[in-house]
């Protein structure tokens, strides 16, 4: 049985041959990119993004006011190609909680979270979530009340979404690098709580 994504595999390097045999780039070109860009990708750098966050309200306001210019005062960017994706930030609070979800393939910011999980790209997460997200939220085991608003934010190939999730209760005194090691990828997309 063939993965569910082998079909878009397929899709990828048949673009990515035409591209070539136009004369658009270079097979070269195109894996110093994917290299580049997967050397730093990992949910690390998004940990550090919210850790940063959490301790300093300054840096909270930047980036909720422009993802883009915030993220690149520790050195990261979502610029990986011909134009930079627009990184917006959406922070869950007592009475609102975040999720994204792309409902058209499986848009993500890679540098910040590192490769999307199986199930960000399936189809069954993409056309739930959107429908139902409390319900789907449970099932990823994160239970919410009844009067917490869940905002369901639709990635696309020019606008990324990073969820700041609520800092934990209890970690007033944890350095900014134990915080970010209390961030996990789901927390960042919104699927679970931290």
């Amino acid at each position: 049985m063939a993965h569910e994504d082998a079909a878009i595999s397929q899709r990828v390097r048949a673009l990515e041959t035409e591209l070539e045999r136009r004369g658009v780039v270079d097979g070269a070109t195109l894996d110093g990119i994917l290299d580049r860009l997967l050397a730093r990708s990992t949910p690390r750098e998004g940990a550090r993004v919210i850790a940063r966050a959490w301790v300093d309200q300054a840096f909270r306001d930047r980036l909720g006011d422009d993802g883009n210019a915030a993220i690149a005062e520790l050195g990261l960017s979502m610029s990986h190609g011909p134009a930079p994706q627009r990184l917006r930030v959406v922070e869950n609070t007592e009475r609102v909680h975040n999720v994204v979800v792309c409902t058209l393939c499986s848009c993500y910011p890679i540098s910040l979270l590192g490769p999307s999980p199986s199930w960000y790209k399936s189809e069954a997460y993409r056309s739930r979530v959107v429908r139902w997200p409390r319900e789907v939220l449970a099932e990823f085991g994160l239970e919410l009340p009844a009067e917490t608003e869940i905002r369901v934010w639709d990635a696309s190939a020019e606008t990324r979404y990073l969820v700041l999730p609520r800092r934990p209760a209890g970690t007033e005194n944890a350095t900014e690098q134990e915080l970010a090691g209390l961030v996990t990828r789901a927390g960042m997309i919104g699927s679970a709580a931290v």
